[in-house]
């Protein structure tokens, strides 16, 4: 035996993984081919083989990616698969991991649709403010295609819910190599109408039947538009962008219909119940007003005015007895100051000494308080309390 080191099969399938991993010419690939032995597991991963004339290859699509589907594959279906090709160690086989599926055909629309969604998300189209739409329309525009049950059923659906309003038709191709033209044109000419509202979609198709409102100069064109829009693409399942741009989105154009008008019924029972609510609450405040008047009537004071006044008058009178006795007080108080101060001057009056049995001697009506300001035969005059008397001095004795 030569010298060659001895191998287990994991080890030798894991190292053939690595190099497909490795590899990248095989972790990126895009397949076409028609689909065979095509089982959905009950865990929701598909399994499925993809072949042309001379060859096939196993492959299988995860249920977390299989969700994203937007149609129903079938064995003998074309498709265009993005994803991997990797070993499984289990077993040593090779197959293709596929992250994406179309119908032949569609993987060009995706890219085309991922790569115009990503340009008009950058520039804000879809952030934009939206409108309300209006809760009593009178106006409501449509832009369809005038054949067909798309606009039967919107007419009779808003006739039957709300018939007070009118409907106009712009005319649309909405298949066709000129559905884009069709419908932008007609979006900005009802911009410009009088309508409150505006409805635009088809009924259901494929992908390629709707692809018209997917469209950038359609996109821009609601997105410029002076009116509210319902985008009503009739596929529930697919996005398309008009839906995203759009002030609402609706599934179908009947629910659109549904969406854009009130339902007289409702507007009636709401009515009716307002009208059964305010009846109430009219007789609850007429009983609650008539109670308060009994009341009033009842009450002692209204029935005996007299009886009010009389109370006033006791009140009053206790308040003029107080004042007047906070008033005398006062005087009182005033009274004996005055009588103080009268006393304090009558015994500072010098007129009150000579009553008492002293004198007053003026040199030429100046009061002498010293014997320093008399001399030698000065006059003076000697004043008593019951007359003057004129002398002279003879003599001058100090102490």
């Amino acid at each position: 035996m030569d010298n060659y080191e001895v191998l287990s099969v994991s080890i030798l399938n894991k190292y053939i993984k690595e190099k497909f991993v490795n590899d990248e010419n095989l972790i990126r690939i895009k397949l076409r081919g028609e689909l065979s032995n095509f089982k959905i597991y009950s865990s929701g991963h598909l399994y499925f083989s993809l072949k042309d004339d001379n060859s096939k290859i196993s492959a299988v699509m995860f249920k977390y990616q299989a969700i994203g589907l937007n149609f129903k594959p079938t064995n003998g279906m074309t498709v265009v698969v993005h994803g991997k090709v990797n070993v499984y160690e289990v077993n040593g086989q090779y197959q293709f991991y596929v992250n994406q599926m179309f119908e032949d055909g569609m993987g060009d629309l995706f890219l085309a649709y991922e790569a115009l969604k990503k340009k008009l998300r950058y520039e804000g189209l879809f952030n934009r403010e939206k409108s309300y739409l209006p809760k009593f329309p009178k106006k409501i525009g449509v832009v369809t295609s005038p054949t067909g049950a798309v606009i039967h059923d919107i007419i009779t659906t808003i006739r039957k819910r709300w018939p007070f309003v009118e409907v106009i038709l712009w005319p649309t191709q909405v298949q066709g190599n000129q559905t884009k033209n069709s419908i932008e044109r007609n979006i900005r000419l009802a911009s410009e109408s009088d309508v409150d509202v505006l409805i635009i979609g088809r009924g259901g198709g494929s992908i390629e039947d709707i692809w018209g409102f997917n469209e950038e100069i359609v996109v821009r064109a609601i997105a410029d538009s002076n009116i509210p829009i319902i985008s009503a693409v009739g596929h529930e399942t697919d996005i398309t962008l008009s839906d995203l741009v759009a002030d609402m989105r609706a599934p179908t154009p009947t629910a659109a219909a549904e969406i854009v008008v009130p339902n007289i019924v409702e507007i009636r029972n709401q009515l009716n119940n307002n009208k059964i609510r305010l009846n109430e609450f009219m007789l609850k405040k007429m009983e609650y007003i008539d109670n308060y008047l009994t009341k009033i009537k009842e009450n002692h004071i209204l029935n005996n005015p007299l009886e009010l006044y009389e109370k006033k008058l006791d009140k009053l009178g206790l308040l003029q007895e107080k004042v007047n006795n906070i008033f005398n007080d006062r005087i009182k108080t005033l009274e004996n100051h005055l009588i103080l101060l009268n006393q304090k001057l009558i015994i500072l009056n010098p007129l009150e000494t000579v009553n008492r049995g002293y004198s007053i001697i003026k040199i030429k009506n100046k009061v002498v308080s010293s014997i320093n300001k008399v001399e030698i035969n000065n006059n003076l005059t000697i004043e008593l309390k019951d007359g003057y008397i004129e002398t002279k001095v003879k003599k001058i004795n100090k102490k």
